[in-house]
């Protein structure tokens, strides 16, 4: 049986106790590289979408990933069974305040640039490369005003059917795969 299958089965059979990581030693894993990825997300609360978006952001490469420590999906068996199993392999951070997991993000040398359907420019203009930070709103408010403002630039990903907006996990991906893809 695979690694990922065997720790599904266990999952099943008993809650799933995640240990998070601590944004020092992620802001420490991505010291010294030119190129880090981090995903911020301000307050999803689906766990379909948490566990995809884990999964999409371990796929890329990306170097970790922040939520808050409330009014937010946490990580549980739904979300580790949703991420086939990628909880495991890409360090999450629970903190208590966004904006200042931000500010200890631009210390370390990272650009914060926010996902939002409101911004000026489109995915293609943003300058998506060296350290960056990617901040996902939630579903049904996006990202919320204290968090915006703390971004140092916002890109939106251009749409051209009648649909209002991407699931966050869809816009996510998308997102995700322009960073590694100006990395080559």
């Amino acid at each position: 049986m695979s690694e990922w299958r065997e720790k599904s089965k266990q999952a099943q059979d008993r809650p799933y106790n995640h240990r998070y990581s601590d944004i020092h030693d992620l802001v420490q894993k991505a010291a010294g590289k030119e190129q880090a990825l981090i995903l911020v997300l301000d307050h999803l609360t689906d766990v379909g979408n948490f566990g995809a978006l884990i999964r999409s952001a371990e796929v890329v490469g990306a170097d970790g990933i922040i939520i808050p420590n409330r009014r937010a999906a946490q990580v549980n068996d739904a979300v580790f069974r949703t991420s086939a199993g990628a909880v495991e392999w890409i360090p999450i951070v629970q903190v208590p305040n966004l904006v200042a997991a931000m500010a200890t993000l631009k210390e370390a040398g990272f650009w914060i640039a926010g996902v939002t359907e409101h911004a000026g420019q489109g995915i293609w203009q943003a300058p998506l490369d060296g350290r960056l930070a990617l901040v996902m709103g939630a579903e049904d408010t996006g990202i919320s005003r204290l968090v915006r403002e703390s971004c140092d630039f916002e890109f939106q990903i251009p749409q051209f059917g009648r649909t209002q907006s991407l699931n966050v996990a869809q816009a996510a991906t998308v997102a995700l795969y322009e960073w590694r893809r100006r990395q080559q």
